[in-house]
């Protein structure tokens, strides 16, 4: 079991489950102790041609899979349309842009060139977790708490899933707090295809009002510093929820895409957590904050029933729009099973008590990262 996680480290490390790795023959080279290479030698390379926007601050990558654009010292990328946030800042070397070489294989070659993954059946059944609940009221707005809404949100969720097909679950049907480790072994134990945290988020700053979005969570890729995290985490090992990192990162692609464009909501990106819940996953998993509970454009979509449902029918098509995209390919073999065994972490040391609050299935408190 060491050998296998240990082995399982090293090939996570090196580009993820399912992620291709940029083509060798271009150069690599250190910026900050990071390996990058060349943005416009890796464009040439995919058929594409790079183009400065703004000089030497923001440029567009044009390829036939489609559009990517960076901005120069920024971790934010838009990619085909949808805010996607990289594990490290575009550099400029010698007025060169220049892109992580981690970042291309985890995060940009999954997105643009998705891998069919050949299964013995599609995704069937999937657990929703609604967040906090009993002892954990989550944020508060008013006499509203989080708790009350996400538990809501996911009941009437499952309802439009299974009218879609699926077979759906919830890790609590009550005010009840289940605790993190046991949400995502829960969906373990019902043989899940997907699980799915729903959240909301809240913020106390200036300009609170005016704070507002929707963002994805998929886990953070092995030895990568999470989104939130300012640089905390780097060189972090394998958990299970690394086994399928493309799958991760392809779910919340799909479902921010569809929430975005459905609801008119801000984009506030895919982002990448060690949540508990996600780390510990060992199927697809995403936790969604589906908006501020502050913001009076977002708290509609919270409180109003038929806005709930445009939000939640989004969600809908997001998984059905990952299904047909990872479905395998007509005359596929199938291969076995994709792996559920426990697997301990290779590298990542026990959290001390200033780190702990990074590895939460999330803040109970608001949200204080303000605009991004």
């Amino acid at each position: 079991r060491a050998l296998r996680a240990w082995a399982l480290g090293v090939a996570l490390a090196r580009g993820g489950a399912g992620a291709g790795a940029e083509p060798p023959r271009l150069a690599r080279f250190q910026v900050n102790g990071r390996e990058y290479v060349s943005a416009e030698e890796w464009a040439r390379a995919n058929g594409g041609l790079l183009s400065w926007v703004i000089p030497k601050q923001e440029f567009r990558v044009s390829l036939p899979s489609g559009s990517l654009s960076f901005v120069v010292d920024s971790r934010k990328a838009l990619i085909k349309g949808v805010r996607v946030h990289l594990s490290y800042a575009v550099a400029l070397r010698g007025g060169t842009p220049c892109l992580a070489s981690r970042d291309l294989s985890t995060t940009v070659h999954p997105l643009l060139n998705p891998v069919r993954y050949p299964s013995p059946r599609p995704v069937r059944t999937i657990v929703l977790d609604p967040g906090h609940g009993g002892r954990d009221p989550g944020n508060k707005e008013g006499s509203r708490l989080e708790k009350t809404y996400t538990l809501l949100f996911a009941k009437e969720l499952a309802a439009l899933l299974e009218k879609a097909g699926f077979s759906v679950s919830l890790t609590r049907t009550a005010d009840t707090y289940p605790d993190l480790p046991v949400r995502p072994d829960l969906a373990r134990r019902r043989n899940a295809d997907l699980f799915v945290s729903i959240h909301f988020n809240s913020y106390d700053g200036p300009g609170a009002s005016a704070v507002k979005g929707v963002e994805t969570y998929c886990m953070t890729p092995v030895l990568a510093s999470s989104t939130n995290a300012r640089g905390e985490g780097e060189g972090t090992g394998a958990f299970p929820g690394n086994r399928l990192d493309a799958r991760n990162l392809q779910l919340a692609y799909q479902i921010q895409k569809a929430l975005t464009g459905k609801t008119g909501a801000e984009d506030r990106g895919v982002k990448r957590a060690r949540f508990w819940v996600l780390r510990n996953a060992e199927m697809p998993a995403v936790l969604i904050e589906g908006g501020y509970m502050t913001s009076p454009f977002d708290s509609r979509r919270i409180y109003d029933p038929a806005q709930r449902r445009v939000a939640q029918q989004a969600i809908v098509d997001g998984i059905l729009a990952y299904q047909r995209q990872v479905s395998p390919a007509p005359g596929s073999p199938p291969p076995p099973p994709p792996p559920r065994g426990r697997l301990q972490s290779t590298t990542a040391p026990k959290p001390t008590p200033a780190q702990r609050h990074l590895n939460r299935a999330r803040p109970t408190s608001r949200s204080t990262s303000g605009p991004s």
